[in-house]
């Protein structure tokens, strides 16, 4: 009976002081200080290849500092960089069965200098007859590195321009992927094509917390940190500041980084990411799957748009691509008796579940989800320049980042493991 006491006392006294630990760790005045100098005019709305986001940059890395956090093995700082590929085309050939084509019925997607292919190249090979998730399929083929050939019917010769759009700026991993202007795939064909490239440097920003037991194990939070930049004013204001889009999902993993350090007790790693590009593409989360072993990868925690109330007030969110794995019904049953409820992303017409940084690692398996509150059919500052501080609740922001906190605790101390997301639903 003693030992029973001393047991009840112990847990209770275990209970209190987590929650202790998390009021003081995740809190209204916490949320209120990293926002205001993420989404400060300052910054000048982070976009890629500025000093704002630079700025940005190097505040997350302080804080990762400061809370104690590790590096990826190799790196001196928690900046992740990598570069990426502006590529100007120089001149290109496309000879379709014997028979030169103008080249401006080809656009060529690649990371080569010199580009040549024929149809014993091996590449595979899509007929296009319809939009209907073309650039869906184009940009996932890019990002994951393949090498294909989409024929475009000439029904869309007004458009075939736009494809150029792909071309803006490429990861080093992209792949190989060419569009010609054709109703019909040749039996035989030459494509060339002859490039320059100009570097532009980008850096994720990753802090670690190695796990106890089960180190190779990996729990990820993750936020975007980029934004639009500075655009056209209004009303004198020009500053796309961000403060919801992400400057709050960046709140968040600062935050929830303070407190799993504090709390010392996590059995699985826990890696915390900032993505740049996320804007442009996806561009940073892209590069940070293709250096991950998406199989040690036991869950994403994707954060969002998590500064306005949900479509169900407060103590509430949602998760893109719910019913595509357990995790969510891990998370609540974690949430019980707390009054904070996660819910299935009601916006699917949206698309959103491939729309944030988790899809990539999501198409390689991960049970990687976005948590958010945007309400996507009424959310009115949504990608404008009042996208400001003065937008936000900050309180319920703080509640939603403590229920993450307290959602995630069976995961990251490796009890739970979500079920994989089934990669052939995916295709």
């Amino acid at each position: 009976m003693k030992k029973f006491l001393v047991f009840i006392c112990f847990w209770c006294f275990s209970f209190l002081a987590k929650a202790q630990l998390i009021d003081q760790t995740i809190n209204e005045s916490e949320v209120s200080r990293i926002e205001k100098t993420l989404s400060s005019d300052d910054m000048k709305g982070r976009a890629v290849f500025t000093e704002g986001i630079d700025k940005a940059a190097a505040f997350i890395s302080q804080e990762f500092q400061q809370t104690g956090l590790q590096r990826l093995p190799g790196l001196d700082s928690y900046l992740q960089p990598f570069i990426l590929l502006k590529p100007e085309q120089l001149n290109a050939v496309l000879v379709l069965d014997n028979k030169k084509i103008d080249s401006k019925n080809l656009v060529v997607i690649t990371t080569k200098k010199e580009f040549s292919i024929t149809e014993k190249s091996g590449f595979e090979q899509e007929q296009v007859k319809s939009m209907d998730g073309f650039f869906k399929n184009a940009s996932n083929a890019i990002k994951e590195g393949k090498k294909k050939i989409f024929w475009i019917d000439t029904s869309f010769a007004s458009s075939f321009s736009r494809f150029s759009f792909f071309k803006r700026s490429l990861n080093q991993n992209a792949g190989d992927v060419v569009f010609v202007l054709s109703s019909i795939i040749p039996k035989s064909f030459t494509i060339e094509a002859t490039h320059r490239f100009e570097e532009k440097k980008l850096a994720n920003v990753v802090g670690i917390l190695k796990g106890k037991t089960k180190p190779n194990e990996y729990v990820i939070f993750s936020a975007h940190y980029d934004h639009l930049g500075i655009g056209k004013a209004v009303n004198g204001d020009s500053i796309f500041n961000g403060a919801n889009d992400d400057a709050s999902g960046t709140t968040a993993v600062i935050l929830l980084a303070k407190y799993f350090k504090a709390l010392q007790n996590n059995n699985r790693t826990i890696i915390f990411v900032t993505f740049t590009g996320e804007e442009s593409g996806g561009l940073g989360s892209g590069y940070f799957s293709n250096h991950i072993p998406p199989a040690q990868v036991m869950a994403m925690f994707n954060i969002e748009m998590i500064g306005t109330d949900s479509k169900w007030g407060l103590n509430a969110a949602y998760i893109t691509g719910y019913e595509k794995t357990n995790m969510g019904e891990i998370l609540q049953k974690n949430l019980s008796g707390t009054g904070f409820n996660f819910y299935p992303d009601p916006y699917t017409e949206e698309n959103l579940f491939y729309r944030s940084d988790n899809a990539t690692l999501a198409r390689l398996g991960v049970p990687a989800h976005t948590i958010s509150t945007s309400k996507m059919d009424n959310e009115p500052n949504y990608h404008k320049v009042s996208d400001e501080i003065s937008t936000l609740n900050l309180k319920n922001m703080a509640a939603i980042i403590r229920a993450i906190a307290i959602s995630s605790t069976s995961i990251i101390q490796g009890i739970d493991t979500p079920s994989r997301v089934k990669i052939e639903e995916l295709k």
